[in-house]
């Protein structure tokens, strides 16, 4: 008996690390149980006791897995038996004798009974620009605001690198400090932006006997209490605790935030039902500091852009491949599905005016009205400090995918590229204030540019490299005619 529990594979434990924070949602975010149960397509996920939100474990720790593999490697590679990945979170999947994670992370529930919202979308036929038949959804997200405890343990064993294991959680927490984790479904739409204000941590030696008895003590569901141990909590940045952060972040991305002015009107149809006198088409809403206020969605802009590109590309006799490269292939039972390399984050329109107009459907035939065809609308309207905010993230961009951005943004300066519905009657029109630009290489770092509109000029930072990305589009475009 002795002699089988000495060739048992053991785990022998000389320190546990306790880290808590409480997760904050930035933007609703999509954490669906996947059952078809329920009155729409996509039910929360929810604790079956309490009725509270549920994020698992599961989904924490492959989200925080994902970050800390980009970050050591970039976009697009394998993981490694020996990344900071697999020497933190075990494994990998198809590794059959990989290791267990030393790090232990619980479910949370979230801290309140969940503000709910619901929100519908639709596939769009790229050639027809109209709705798929059969093809309207809808889906019920935990509202911004939305707060979630969170519990993760850290056991240093023997034999293992403490230095390595802390410079890989410190590298993965610093993701949920800095907003470049999202969590749940539809991530590359702006869905499940969050983030954690500070940490706290205990750390215990369980050589040490007083150590031993306060980690078997400590209280793992009070969030509240501030202990007094000798081994109270440090509290802060992670980075800061630890100070455990040697490599260079390796992915290459592109951000760019433009600002515009809101000429005239927009409208994104709400799907919410609801049963109080409002109008019969309210412009989309969602909860922000514990109020409403209109919203444009990432995946309104993402759709608009990914028409205008493909329309730019057909134009000019481009195989859409290329646009496919960058927006994706979402197609059901389609084995060369791929996701967005762009993601396009949710954003407020600020200071905007909502105002109702009364409307008629019109009989072509007749030339008259059709009979009970009133209806009436709420969109927004601009103001002279209503502002519209294009944020997006593209990864592993090459410049000719830069330069497709920049005619993009272009359009949409230049009020040529309207946002949402109606724009027949004038709806969306955008008109550029400013345009910032930054770049992120492993062995550059960051390069920034921008754009100003003052008055009637326009003033680019480095316009010739700007337009150099624009030129190597060209080029591409040149090749694949040729």
């Amino acid at each position: 008996m002795s002699s089988q529990r000495l060739n048992r594979h053991q785990r022998i434990i000389l320190e546990r690390i306790i880290i808590k924070a409480i997760l904050i949602l930035d933007t609703p975010a999509c954490l669906g149980n996947g059952g078809a149960d329920g009155p729409t397509d996509l039910m929360l996920l929810r604790d079956s006791i309490s009725s509270k939100a549920l994020l698992t474990g599961a989904s924490i720790a492959g989200a925080l897995r994902n970050y800390l593999h980009e970050y050591q490697y970039g976009y697009g590679q394998d993981e490694k038996n020996d990344s900071l990945s697999t020497y933190l979170f075990g494994g990998r999947r198809k590794d059959e004798d990989g290791e267990q994670s030393p790090l232990i992370l619980h479910d949370s529930i979230s801290n309140e009974i969940p503000k709910v919202e619901l929100r519908d979308g639709v596939k769009i036929d790229i050639t027809t620009g109209t709705a798929q038949n059969s093809a309207k959804y809808d889906l019920e997200l935990l509202a911004a605001g939305t707060e979630f405890p969170l519990y993760f343990e850290l056991l240093i064993e023997k034999g293992k690198e403490k230095n390595q294991l802390l410079e890989a959680l410190s590298i993965a927490l610093q993701g949920l400090e800095n907003h470049e984790i999202n969590i749940g479904m539809k991530k590359r739409r702006g869905f499940g932006v969050c983030h954690v204000d500070k940490w706290q941590i205990w750390q215990f030696n369980l050589k040490d006997y007083k150590d031993r008895l306060a980690w078997l003590s400590f209280d793992r569901d009070d969030w509240k209490e501030k202990y007094s141990q000798d081994n109270l909590a440090m509290e802060g940045k992670i980075i800061d605790i630890f100070k455990e952060k040697n490599r260079t972040d390796q992915r290459h991305r592109f951000y760019l935030k433009a600002t515009f002015k809101l000429i005239g009107s927009l409208l994104i149809r709400s799907g919410q039902f609801s049963t109080d006198a409002v109008p019969d088409v309210v412009h989309l809403k969602s909860q922000r500091n514990n109020k409403d206020e209109s919203i444009l969605p990432g995946t309104s802009f993402t759709g608009i852009l990914r028409h205008r590109a493909k329309k730019i590309v057909k134009t000019i006799g481009v195989a859409t491949n290329f646009i496919d490269d960058i927006f994706g292939i979402a197609e059901e039972n389609n084995q060369d599905a791929k996701s967005s390399r762009l993601m396009i984050n949710e954003t407020v329109i600020e200071k905007s005016i909502s105002l109702v107009q009364n409307r008629i459907a019109i009989d072509r035939f007749t030339g008259g009205t059709l009979h009970g065809a009133l209806f009436d609308e709420q969109p927004i309207f601009g103001g002279d400090e209503t502002i519209v905010t294009l944020d997006l993230v593209l990864r592993q961009p090459n410049n000719a995918e830069i330069g497709l951005l920049l005619l993009l943004i272009k359009d949409l300066w230049t009020s040529d590229l309207p946002v949402g519905g109606e724009s027949s009657i004038g709806r969306g029109r955008l008109q550029g204030i400013k345009a910032e630009m930054r770049r992120f290489t492993p062995d550059k770092g960051e390069e920034y540019w921008q754009i100003i509109q003052e008055e009637d000029k326009l003033h680019i930072s480095d316009a010739n490299l700007l337009e150099n990305f624009v030129s190597d589009f060209n080029k591409l475009v040149s090749q694949v005619l040729a």
